[in-house]
């Protein structure tokens, strides 16, 4: 399972809307789109997708960093495959069959699929793109979707010029062979082609700031840039030559402008579609020519305890930390919890109570019936404290630890919006009215970049924390929560744990339904032990003018088949 961290170190991906004028605001005239008889949809006209930020303009999938130029990805670009609403990949432009042993997958790519710059695409495209990557030049973060091909390594380190694990068979067929069978190396493989012929002559090393990605990018999607204004615009048109047939709209405008604008915009029609900031959320609720489309967050928000530390030379995590080992003490801290009322009163309530760490959208999710929900009950709290041996015994009101001696727990957390400093303040507020004296760490909230320095090396005062964490589409918890991962934060693991792991990703795991199964019991196993306090999936909000139709949203995108968007007039 890919990871990265929504508010942290790599793919910065807070998401936000911002506005901009465009379409809708005097710069493109709607001719009528939208026969009342037959209510279908008719080519024509241009929309605006906005953000809030600077883009930073890297502008090939191999190479970019964050939302900011993933939007513009999303409408120039495909994958060989593409992953659907219940989080399962599927054939795209690529199919493939496996060897019976699961090393060997052949590829057969859908002939005529040309490029923006009229080059028709063929494997030996993607065997540049997967060459990239795996260069010992490549600049990029995207690696770990490579590692799995035979020969990699060797060619990583610059020992051999070619790639032994992946061969040309024709222009439409791809053979790769992998290390080792593994259950999810399609979810895994990169997906993404790289024009080959347009980026002749560009040595890897300079690939970022080449004017292929960053002045002329081309993709194979139903959109083409026309023209970037760095950080602020980027101006597509429909690309007629699209596989899949010509999209029905003119063209898409992406473009940034002051989060500020952003209510005054949409109501103005000055934006057409974008993802909403929470704070915006009660506001837009009242603008009869927006609709808001929600979907669930591929994230989830926890508060984790700390069980250890990072053994560096044993590349480990080490459980040497006796503080929170007694799971009741960690059950009564989740029951003491008054999570959903958090979520009213400090998210608008865009959140979902969760109790695990595989997403809603998941095909692998437990169903809630199956497992504890710690709903929110003070007083259960207190009976599992009372059995635990946590005690007030000088009766000051807060609970000493089992031998007696004073119980103080340091909590951390980032700043953040608005309503941060009171919403940390409610959450100490629910232990501390069961007796648990939870003190912020340092007396403050901590900046991005020092919260997660103290965390990911173990700062001794960190003992409980807030972070989110962002998925990818495959609910392998390998890289989070297995005894070798360094992002597993709260030092956490368990044989047991271990086990159901490998077994998810073993041979009997390519049955669906088993390995569905052996998720079911790890999902359990962390229901029980209580490693950390599941506290919510975000919601993510899309705002979309009504006029702007054939916007499908799920946990992955709101950017989905752009090709099929158009516009209706309205009344």
């Amino acid at each position: 399972m890919l990871k990265f961290k929504i508010s942290g170190l790599l793919l910065v991906m807070t998401i936000i809307l911002s506005a901009c004028n465009g379409a809708g605001s005097g710069g493109d005239s709607y001719p009528v789109r939208y026969s009342k008889a037959e209510d279908k949809a008719i080519s024509g006209g241009t929309v605006t997708y906005a953000y809030t930020a600077p883009f930073q303009g890297l502008f090939d999938p191999a190479f970019f960093e964050g939302e900011d130029d993933s939007n513009v990805l999303d409408f120039i670009t495909e994958a060989m495959f593409t992953v659907k609403d219940d989080l399962s990949t599927v054939p795209n432009i690529a199919s493939w069959k496996e060897s019976d042993d699961h090393t060997v997958f052949t590829f057969n790519i859908r002939p005529g699929v040309r490029w923006h710059n009229g080059d028709e695409l063929t494997v030996e495209d993607w065997k540049f793109a997967l060459e990239t990557i795996a260069s010992p030049d490549y600049t990029g973060s995207r690696y770990y979707s490579v590692e799995m091909i035979k020969g990699v390594e060797a060619y990583h380190r610059g020992e051999t010029d070619q790639l032994s694990g992946v061969k040309v068979i024709d222009p439409y067929t791809l053979r790769i062979t992998v290390n080792s069978a593994r259950v999810n190396t399609i979810d895994n493989l990169w997906p993404y082609p790289m024009n080959k012929k347009y980026f002749s002559g560009v040595a890897v090393k300079d690939m970022a700031d080449s004017d292929q990605v960053r002045k002329r990018p081309i993709g194979i999607g139903p959109f083409e840039v026309k023209e970037i204004q760095p950080g602020q615009l980027v101006r597509m048109q429909r690309f007629d030559n699209y596989y899949k047939g010509k999209a029905l709209l003119d063209g898409i405008n992406y473009k940034v402008v002051k989060e500020s604008e952003i209510t005054g915009l949409l109501e103005t029609g000055g934006i057409d579609i974008g993802t909403a900031p929470r704070e915006t959320f009660a506001a837009l609720k009242e603008l009869d020519n927006i609709s808001l489309m929600q979907s669930p967050e591929l994230s989830y928000e926890y508060i984790g305890f700390k069980f250890g530390h990072w053994d560096e030379a044993a590349q480990r995590n080490v459980m040497d930390n006796p503080k929170f080992t007694d799971k009741r003490l960690r059950k009564a801290m989740y029951y003491a919890l008054d999570r959903e009322g958090i979520i009213n009163q400090y998210s608008y309530g865009l959140g979902k109570l969760i109790e695990t760490p595989i997403p809603s959208s998941s095909w692998a999710k437990i169903a809630d019936a199956e497992i504890d929900t710690y709903p929110y009950s003070p007083e259960k709290a207190e009976v599992l404290l009372d059995k635990a041996g946590y005690l007030d015994v000088d009766g000051d009101g807060m609970r000493e630890d089992p031998k007696g001696q004073k119980l103080v727990i340091h909590y951390d957390a980032m700043s953040g919006s608005s309503t941060t400093e009171e919403r940390t303040q409610a959450i100490l507020q629910n232990w501390r009215d069961v007796g648990l004296d939870v003190r912020l760490n340092g007396g403050a909230l901590k900046e991005l970049n020092l919260f997660y320095e103290a965390v990911e090396k173990d700062d001794p005062t960190v003992e409980l924390f807030n972070g989110v964490w962002g998925l990818a589409s495959d609910p392998d918890p390998s890289g989070l929560w297995r005894a070798t991962d360094l992002w597993n934060y709260s030092r956490w693991s368990s044989e047991q744990s271990e086990e159901l792991i490998r077994e998810g990703v073993g041979n009997k795991a390519y049955d669906r339904e088993y390995r569905k199964q052996i998720y079911y019991e790890w999902q359990k196993l962390i229901n029980e032990e209580v490693p950390m306090i599941f506290f919510a999936e975000r919601v993510n909000i899309t705002a979309v003018n009504k006029r702007l139709q054939g916007v499908h949203v799920d946990s992955m995108s709101n950017i989905i088949e752009p090709d099929k968007w158009w516009i209706k007039e309205m009344d």
